[in-house]
């Protein structure tokens, strides 16, 4: 696994917006599954679980993270599955922020 799931979303420039050559970076860094989607702006992984109890599971963890940076994901809940879209709506698409957060939602399962 790559270091970013060890870095902080707080760090100097993580909340700026990323080039193509930057994004391509970190989107390789990421675990197999993510998707960069709505033109390079969005980051979205879709997890399976073997249950409810485990899909809530994950989802608390990952809102708990999420607090810990002060940057959410939008979430589509269902009962054994949940889809994750990172995106930073105040740069305009997708920053370190978001590379970091799906490292660290990856690192939940």
């Amino acid at each position: 696994m790559s270091g970013l799931a060890e870095r902080r979303g707080t760090e100097d420039g993580a909340g700026q917006l990323c080039t193509p050559l930057q994004a391509e970076t970190l989107y390789g860094e990421l675990a197999p599954g993510w998707e960069i989607t709505e033109g390079g702006k969005a980051l979205r992984k879709a997890f399976r679980f073997a249950d409810f109890h485990r899909t809530m599971s994950f989802v608390n963890a990952l809102a708990h993270e999420a607090n810990r940076e002060d940057h959410h994901p939008d979430l589509e809940v269902g009962y054994n599955y949940c889809n994750v879209r990172f995106s930073t709506h105040d740069a305009g698409g997708l920053t370190l922020k978001d590379f970091i957060g799906a490292a660290r939602a990856d690192r939940l399962t």
